[in-house]
């Protein structure tokens, strides 16, 4: 399943859905590569305020740390829940 995610438009990432949408395929891939682009458009992403505000952390620090990839386990908890449930009220119910 690893596809080349270099490509992934952060303009794109309009939505808390479609940025929901790009990290649960950049983590179902698992390679490090995939999920560190995933995270790199994320923070680039008009949606980043949608996501910031989710996770509860404000949206320079939650953009300075996905595109650096340094944060800790907590943020990447919290990240990863507001994935599931996007997923789980999403595509993931079909």
């Amino acid at each position: 399943m690893t596809q080349p995610n270099s490509s992934i438009d952060p303009a794109s990432l309009d939505s808390l859905d479609a940025i929901a949408d790009c990290l649960a395929d950049a983590f179902e891939d698992g390679e490090g590569d995939v999920v560190a682009a995933a995270l790199s458009a994320v923070a680039q992403a008009p949606g980043l305020p949608a996501l910031a505000a989710a996770v509860g952390v404000p949206q320079q620090q939650l953009a300075a740390a996905l595109a650096s990839g340094e944060f800790d386990l907590d943020l990447t908890l919290e990240i990863m829940k507001v994935v599931d449930l996007h997923m789980s009220g999403g595509r993931g119910a079909n």
